[in-house]
């Protein structure tokens, strides 16, 4: 028998409607599982990433720690080891009283305290105070005004002295990191530190009969008045500097001589009581500029224009006013800043040096025999 054809379709049309319910519910079931193990997944990572991130906050954290650690142990482990080497040094004048700072030193295995002349200029009397508070009188073996150095006999037990090391100058670099101590405002042995601002600065003081103070160490590290005569510290706390001036109303502008001059010198003002490498060239003059070339009609903007020539100087039939000093011994020489500090480091009186020298639209070459400072006015 035949079964109706309606019949028959309705049941193909309800197959089809089960089966497409059936791929929707089977989707819906599927999007749901899945939709739920993307979730957990998201979860998962997360959560890593918050460990991940706790992680690498706990690392810096510690690495900063260790850092700021490191570096105030670095400071209080030098400051231990060099503050009994650090002295108050006080003088009386006709005028009043001076204090300043100064530090111990073995030469030779004598022990000396080195301080800036300026420190003990017109005294009548000196002591030194150690850290311990311990004082004892004082007398200047030997000082050099061109140099602001001054060398001390302290009449006090060998127990007192703890010396510190003192190395060359010759490497430092603008940027490193200096430490200065020294009694500030007689506020003994306070440190601060600094950064070393410049090299081969030169400076002029009231003690130094005019003439520059060569191969200065320029300097970010507060000094004030007493801090004079202390030791500029290298980061391991070697002395590369003493410290010597500041500029009236500047804010991390203070200056140091360097350690090279103090090596150089320190002997001879020990055994003799002075010191004669100075050499003397018998000129004045001022650094070269784009306006003074411009006026004087110069071929170049740098070097060191000749203002006088010291009558039966060194100079003296050789140099010229307007001559323009170029280079010294092949060393270019931009400013009073090179040429002090060269005619410092790499001459000595009685020595033949040779100039380069601008001269009207000429370059010559000029030989100079260096002669020896004069004693200074003051």
């Amino acid at each position: 028998m035949q079964k109706p054809k309606g019949h028959s379709k309705t049941s193909a049309s309800l197959f089809i409607l089960l089966f497409a319910a059936g791929l929707l519910v089977g989707g819906l079931a599927s999007f749901y599982i899945n939709f739920q193990e993307i979730n957990s997944l998201n979860d998962q990572v997360s959560v890593l990433q918050s460990q991940v991130s706790e992680l690498n906050g706990s690392q810096n954290v510690t690495n900063q720690n260790i850092t700021v650690y490191q570096d105030s142990t670095a400071l209080a482990a030098i400051y231990a080891s060099v503050r009994d080497s650090i002295v108050l040094v006080q003088g009386t004048t006709d005028s009043g009283s001076i204090q300043g700072s100064g530090f111990v030193y073995d030469f030779s295995n004598r022990m000396v305290v080195i301080t800036n002349y300026h420190v003990v200029y017109g005294t009548t009397s000196l002591s030194v105070t150690f850290s311990n508070g311990n004082g004892y009188s004082a007398t200047a073996l030997g000082t050099d005004p061109y140099a602001d150095l001054a060398v001390l006999s302290v009449d006090a037990p060998d127990s007192e002295f703890t010396p510190v090391d003192i190395v060359s100058s010759s490497t430092l670099r603008v940027g490193e990191p200096v430490i200065a101590i020294g009694n500030p405002y007689g506020l003994v042995g306070s440190l601060t530190t600094g950064v070393v601002s410049a090299v081969g600065r030169t400076i002029t003081e009231d003690y130094s009969g005019g003439f520059a103070i060569a191969n200065i160490i320029q300097t970010s590290t507060p000094i004030n008045p007493g801090n004079s005569g202390g030791p500029l510290l290298n980061s391991v706390g070697n002395v590369v500097g003493i410290t010597t001036a500041i500029v009236s109303d500047s804010q991390g502008l203070g200056f140091a001589v360097p350690s090279n001059t103090i090596l150089r010198e320190i002997s001879a003002l020990i055994t003799a009581g002075t010191y004669r490498g100075h050499s003397y060239l018998g000129v004045s003059g001022e650094d070269m500029s784009y306006a003074i070339a411009q006026e004087m009609g110069a071929s170049v903007t740098y070097g060191w224009r000749i203002a006088t020539v010291t009558a039966g100087g060194p100079s003296d039939g050789k140099l010229h006013v307007d001559d323009i000093i170029i280079a010294m011994g092949g060393t270019a020489i931009r400013n009073n800043d090179d040429l002090a500090s060269y005619l410092e480091e790499e001459t000595l009186p009685t020595q033949h040096l040779v100039l380069t020298v601008v001269r009207g639209d000429s370059r010559i070459t000029v030989e100079v025999v260096l002669g020896t400072r004069p004693a200074p006015s003051t």
